[in-house]
């Protein structure tokens, strides 16, 4: 096992009626700026709930945080914090809310070129940025328990993630009923982003990391038998609490504590929808199998763990079990719903692998995956068997 520091700030809130929380954390004198979606806050009761919870505190709202936050979107909301000297961020909504939340808090008292924050993966922030605290309303990204947020720019066709340890909330609301009118395309979604987030960090090479790969097993497991379940019943407030608890889980950092991980099924599928506006979760259920596929003898000690302790597949020979692992992980996929081929979304393999394999080297991410051996010419490959 690699050395490691493992520390993780967010304080969870976790249940039903858990937002008055709300209340306890955000001082009574702070000045909050509400950060929120396309308004479905106010028709499942959750804006209601966070009104009460704040109370008296100086508040004002900004709604409009679209899928994939868009820079020039975010702006806007940086320009109010300034204007009204908000000290506090309050992200109410999903991973995208979420993500947009972290941006607004850090570029607010930036003082240089806010693109810089993702360009430079975080490095630019010139000062501390604002607290923040979040009621999730949907269980996907892990946003509300990790430093990680990603940033369209859709003027200029970009999608880029950065980190910083101050853009943790310091607090997460997690109430699994908030989530039960939501979409079956939203949840479908979630499940299949949670699982890809697993993925990324369990499916390397072995680093004698045994609480790590169980762990990531127990969630992959708990995400296979309660997504279709709470899918197929919505009003399930248990199924759901689970997939909320195990979205968070997927990435809040301990299963990636000490081992090597690989974040290029997450780059190549930035692209896709930087290009084309395909969902985040749509993207990569395209590139993971042709990735696991390509990287094959790279990854093949952990595929075939994957392939025995996740799917129970027990018999045959090396190949053979790897390829049904892969299968059955397409299956999955497509079992939410989730299309997994380019063909599905009308695009070219060829021309598509072509043009994203472009673009990342252009950026310099010619050596991805947890050894840097995903080179543009292996992305081609990757996309290319979306076809």
């Amino acid at each position: 096992m690699e050395n490691f520091t493992y520390h993780n700030p967010t304080r969870i809130h976790f249940g039903r009626g858990q937002i008055k929380k709300i209340s306890r954390e955000i001082p009574a004198g702070a000045r909050v700026l509400l950060l929120a979606g396309g308004g479905s806050i106010k028709k499942n009761g959750v804006y209601d709930q966070v009104k009460n919870a704040l109370g008296a505190r100086v508040t004002h709202e900004f709604f409009g945080v679209e899928a994939n936050p868009d820079f020039d979107t975010l702006m806007q909301a940086v320009a109010l914090a300034r204007r009204e000297k908000s000290d506090w961020v309050l992200a109410a909504g999903g991973g995208s809310v979420l993500d947009g939340a972290k941006f607004v808090a850090a570029a607010a008292p930036h003082a240089g070129d806010a693109w810089q924050i993702p360009v430079t993966h975080g490095a630019a922030i010139t000062a501390p940025p604002l607290p923040l605290g979040a009621v999730l309303t949907l269980p996907a990204t892990g946003s509300e328990a990790n430093g990680n947020a990603v940033i369209s720019r859709r003027a200029i066709k970009e999608k880029l993630a950065f980190h910083h340890p101050l853009v943790y909330p310091r607090f997460s609301i997690l109430d699994p009923g908030t989530t039960l009118s939501l979409p079956a395309r939203q949840i479908a979604n979630g499940i299949g982003d949670a699982f890809c987030h697993v993925l990324e960090q369990y499916l390397t090479f072995p680093a004698a990391a045994a609480l790590q790969d169980r762990f990531a097993e127990s969630i992959l497991k708990v995400l296979i038998d309660e997504g279709p379940k709470t899918l197929a019943d919505p009003s399930d407030y248990d199924a759901r609490a689970n997939l909320v608890w195990a979205a968070t889980w997927a990435l809040n950092g301990a299963i990636g504590a000490g081992v090597p991980q690989d974040w290029a099924t997450h780059a190549i599928g930035h692209e896709l929808t930087a290009l084309h506006g395909i969902d985040h979760a749509c993207t990569l259920a395209i590139v993971l199998p042709g990735l696991m596929r390509v990287q094959r003898e790279t990854k093949r000690e952990k595929l075939t763990q994957y392939a025995a302790r996740v799917w129970r597949l027990r018999e045959g020979a090396g190949d053979a079990r790897i390829d049904a692992a892969i299968e059955h992980t397409r299956a999955f996929y497509e079992s939410l719903g989730i299309r997994t081929r380019l063909a599905d979304y009308g695009l070219d393999a060829a021309e598509t692998a072509a043009q994203v394999a472009r673009r990342l080297a252009a950026r310099g991410e010619t050596a991805l995956g947890e050894r840097g051996d995903i080179t543009p010419s292996r992305i081609e490959q990757i996309l290319r068997l979306a076809a």
